[in-house]
């Protein structure tokens, strides 16, 4: 049974490391264009502040035989910091102010969970605590596609979900809800059980709509909405075209 333990969460650890890598691509435009352009910025310090307390649940003085969740997520946290720093270098000045609040309440939060649980509280208390604190950060960060999937059944495209991404939340998800079992721990199992279901809802998508990846949704007149947005603007330029020759 360690052995599976110990398999899964090897695997938990690689299929996590995807994921954190996942938005270099982002980070790699907007270096390259030196500016964050219409990126949101709240993702990277709340994923952040998911890896800090999960990396904190999963110190052995905390949690017994968790060492494989803080290295992951403790590895997850440089590469999560290193993207609020560009982040917050390329961001416009009020976008730039709202991360750094954002960011400075995050290390408070981890702050007060951290000296909370050292000081004050000792054993089943203390993973009690921060187990309730990484579960639910944890389900916070695997809601986060919500919008994406609602996007999928509007559009009825795939476009904006990448297959491979979908895929990976799913192997994470899993990996580490069997490791949760395995271990017989509800602070890893319940909120990776819910990525588990939550990328399986993905693929699910996918298969549906994989069909239509690249085309753009259309109306009953054939037109797709980014043609009817075009056909707006330019019929508003129009407009004032006649109004000044008027």
């Amino acid at each position: 049974m360690n052995i599976a333990h110990t398999i899964f969460g090897v695997f938990g650890n690689a299929t996590a490391l995807f994921l954190f890598l996942a938005p270099s691509i982002t980070f790699k435009r907007i270096i390259k264009n030196k500016s964050t352009e219409q990126f949101s910025g709240i993702p990277y310090p709340m994923t952040l502040l998911n890896c800090l307390l999960s990396a904190w649940y999963g110190l052995p003085f905390v949690s017994k035989d968790n060492t494989l969740v803080s290295t992951i997520n403790g590895t997850g946290a440089v590469i999560e910091t290193v993207y609020v720093l560009i982040f917050l270098f390329y961001a416009p000045k009020k976008e730039k102010a709202k991360i750094f609040g954002v960011f400075t309440a995050v290390l408070a939060v981890f702050a007060t969970v951290a000296l909370v649980s050292l000081f004050a509280l000792h054993g089943n208390a203390r993973k009690l605590f921060c187990g309730i604190a990484a579960t639910v950060f944890s389900i916070i960060m695997y809601a986060s596609p919500l919008s994406i999937m609602r996007l999928v059944i509007k559009t009825k495209s795939v476009e904006y979900m990448p297959f491979f991404l979908s895929l990976f939340v799913f192997l994470c998800g899993t990996s580490w809800f069997i490791y949760g079992l395995i271990g017989r721990d509800p602070f890893v199992a319940i909120p990776n059980g819910f990525g588990c279901a939550l990328g399986t809802l993905q693929l699910i998508l996918y298969v549906i709509y994989c069909g239509n990846k690249g085309e753009k949704s259309a109306g009953k007149d054939g037109k797709s909405l980014e043609m009817k947005v075009e056909e707006k603007k330019q019929n508003v330029v129009n407009g004032k075209q006649q109004e000044q020759q008027v």
